[in-house]
């Protein structure tokens, strides 16, 4: 039998991808993958490009670069955003202070205003234009969205106000044609979470928690990102995807 065609791929060439937070960690990852796709690949980060270094995993090579301050909502609202069309949307920026730091209000609000209200904000700025693709968007929420994080207050309420952000502009793009999903990773291997895996106790700990006794990648948040931004989840919205090494599982 003739191998029959399929339409579903992982083909981006021909779209423009944005990646918010796209510098370093997760976000990098995801967006060296969108170009490896083929996509037209654009990045945010908080630094100038020559400050980021790869053994922060870091890797600015054919990807369009932009440094911005997404805590700045007025400045995100006004952004000249350099591109005239958008398919797909990826938001990654996100922070954390430990120390109990996250107790402090003003900790407590700028660790609000980064991992929560900016997303709102950058997902407002390009509303339009994803409408006008019939595009899509895929916000990273975490695990730590989805059960108590002694400790980090901020951190957590703000990754699940994420969870129910995708909820509702799930709800409310439909109507536009625009999809909206989650991905809540577990722990991955970045400069944010250094504090446990340089920390040969903690990390042991971690690992003993995770039933595939491995922490993640960028690159394992990677591919699912690029299926909920393809074809293959044409019916999914709304949704927020738990990519963990089934960490919420035990």
């Amino acid at each position: 039998m003739a191998e029959q065609f399929s339409p579903y791929n992982l083909d981006f060439r021909g779209k423009t991808v944005l990646v918010v937070g796209g510098s370093s960690g997760i976000g990098n990852g995801v967006a060296q993958a969108f170009r490896a796709a083929g996509a037209e690949t654009h990045v945010w980060g908080t630094r100038e490009a020559d400050e980021y270094r790869a053994e922060d995993g870091s890797d600015l090579t054919g990807l369009h670069y932009a440094r911005v301050d997404v805590s700045d909502f007025k400045a995100v609202a006004e952004l000249d955003l350099g591109f005239d069309r958008l398919d797909v949307l990826v938001t990654c920026q996100g922070t954390v202070a430990y120390n109990r730091k996250e107790f402090e209000i003003e900790t407590f609000r700028r660790i609000v205003d980064v991992n929560l209200n900016s997303v709102m904000a950058c997902c407002m700025r390009v509303e339009p234009l994803l409408a006008k693709t019939a595009g899509n968007a895929v916000i990273f929420g975490s695990i730590a969205g989805l059960h108590a994080s002694i400790g980090n207050p901020a951190y957590a309420s703000s990754k699940a106000g994420t969870h129910m952000l995708v909820r509702t502009l799930g709800e409310t793009w439909a109507r536009y044609g625009i999809r909206i999903n989650g991905i809540a990773p577990g722990l991955v291997d970045t400069k944010l979470t250094k504090v446990t895996t340089e920390n040969e106790e903690r990390l042991d700990l971690q690992l003993k928690k995770i039933p595939l006794r491995r922490i993640g990648t960028p690159h394992d948040m990677a591919g699912p990102t690029l299926f909920l931004a393809s074809d293959l989840a044409s019916f999914i919205t709304g949704q927020v995807l738990v990519v963990d090494g089934g960490r919420l599982l035990a």
